[in-house]
C-alpha cells in the first residue's frame, strides 16, 4: 500500500473486528464498507471516499476514529452513529445526510466542511472548533456544545420532545451560547 499512485479499495468489504489504527488509506474507497465497532485511531483518510452515489455510505458505527485525519474525506451518507472522532481532523470533509447520532466530536477540528442533513441528536461536540463550515443539522435537548467555538453557516434543526424549530443568526449564536459554547453565525446572502 505504500507504492506510488496506489489506492486502496475497501468497496463493501466487512472489516468488524479489525485493528486498523494509523493506517494511511489516502484516497481509498469504503463505499458501503462495514466498518462497524474498527479501531481507526489517528488513522489517514486524507481525500477517502466512504460514500456512494445513493447515500448508501461506509457503516462506521461505534468505530474509533479518535485523532483520524479525514482532511478532505468524503463521509456522505455514511453512519456514524456512536462513532468516536475525538480530536479527529474534518478540514473540507464533506458530510451529506449523515447519521452521526451520539457520536462524540470532542476537540474536533470541523473547518471549511459541509455538513448538511447531519443528525447529531445526542452528539457531544465538547470544544470542538468550526471555521465557516456550512452548519445545516438536527440537534436536540442532549447534543451537548458546551466549549464549542467558532463560524459556521446556518440554520441548525432543533428538537425538542414532539416539536422542532428552525435556528439561524443570533438566535442559533444564543442557543449554543446557553449550553456554553461560542459560535459566530455568518449572515446568509439575501
Amino acid at each position: 500500500m505504500t507504492e506510488e499512485g496506489y489506492s486502496f479499495f475497501g468497496i463493501e468489504h466487512d472489516f468488524r473486528g479489525a485493528d486498523l489504527s494509523g493506517g494511511d488509506f489516502t484516497k481509498a474507497w469504503f463505499t458501503q464498507a462495514v466498518l462497524a465497532g474498527v479501531r481507526l485511531r489517528g488513522a489517514t483518510f486524507y481525500r477517502a471516499g466512504l460514500q456512494s452515489a445513493d447515500r448508501t455510505g461506509a457503516d462506521l458505527t461505534g468505530a474509533d476514529l479518535t485523532g483520524a485525519d479525514l482532511v478532505k474525506a468524503n463521509l456522505d451518507g455514511a453512519v456514524l452513529r456512536s462513532a468516536r472522532l475525538d480530536g479527529a481532523d474534518m478540514t473540507k470533509a464533506s458530510l451529506q445526510e449523515v447519521d452521526a447520532s451520539e457520536a462524540s466530536f470532542r476537540g474536533t477540528r470541523i473547518m471549511g466542511a459541509s455538513l448538511f442533513g447531519v443528525d447529531l441528536r445526542g452528539a457531544d461536540l465538547t470544544d470542538a472548533v468550526l471555521f465557516q463550515n456550512t452548519f445545516k443539522v438536527i440537534v436536540d435537548d442532549r447534543t451537548v456544545v458546551r466549549g464549542l467555538t467558532g463560524t459556521v453557516f446556518g440554520p441548525i434543526t432543533v428538537l425538542s420532545g414532539a416539536s422542532s424549530r428552525d435556528l439561524a443568526d443570533a438566535e442559533l449564536e444564543e442557543w449554543v451560547a446557553e449550553r456554553g459554547g461560542q459560535v459566530q453565525v455568518i449572515p446568509r446572502a439575501r
